[in-house]
């Protein structure tokens, strides 16, 4: 029984983490296909750019919120086994990323990831978000610091975990959320590289 609630939860949090928040909100704020403006990803830097911050702010509440969902739904359904947590956690970012309502398309994993690793760990997310906005502070980056923040975080949460403060399962969350959003931002990087990533505060023009 242990195993199909574990089932359950994995296929709800997918399916939560594919709901497109960025594809809707800019439909309904100003109706924009936000897959086929800027990065074309669903994610709020990508709405940020094109809409500006308060659409960009709902889509952020709403990806995070279903990091979070996924879960808290997984603790409820297997009495807070970890394991399952830590993979409901995996399947919202899987599902935003590839998302089965948009032909598989989406964002690239960072808010629903922080959503997550809230619920697991307060202090891992605290991290998380502190060493990524050091580094956007730092370089205007928000690419590289969603990487740097996911790294924090998944380094942090394993930890954590290492010490016995945590369960062992979260390091398998940490460590495949981290790579998974980095191997993500792999264009960034690229762009990076070559010096023509935008920085925070350049805009898109919406079509």
């Amino acid at each position: 029984m242990q195993l199909v609630f574990l089932i359950v939860s994995t296929i709800v949090a997918y399916l939560l983490g594919s709901i497109p928040s960025g594809l809707v909100v800019a439909r309904a704020y100003r109706n924009v296909d936000i897959t086929q403006v800027g990065s074309q990803k669903t994610g709020a830097t990508n709405v940020l750019r094109t809409l500006g911050a308060g659409a960009a702010a709902v889509v952020f509440i709403s990806d995070a919120l279903k990091g979070c969902l996924a879960v808290l739904i997984a603790s409820l359904l297997t009495g807070q086994d970890p394991v399952a947590m830590a993979v409901a956690g995996i399947a919202a970012i899987v599902g935003h990323s590839y998302s089965v309502f948009i032909g598989f398309r989406g964002g690239r994993g960072v808010t629903p990831a922080l959503g997550a690793i809230l619920m697991m760990s307060p202090l891992a997310a605290l991290i998380a978000v502190v060493s990524g906005a050091c580094m956007i502070a730092a370089t205007r980056y928000v690419s590289l610091g969603s990487m740097v923040g996911s790294a924090g975080g998944g380094i942090a949460i394993s930890v954590l975990a290492m010490l016995g403060q945590l369960p062992s399962a979260y390091i398998l969350f940490g460590l495949v959320a981290a790579t998974f959003i980095i191997v993500s931002h792999r264009d960034n990087i690229g762009r990076i590289l070559a010096g023509t990533e935008r920085r925070l505060g350049e805009k898109v023009e919406p079509t």
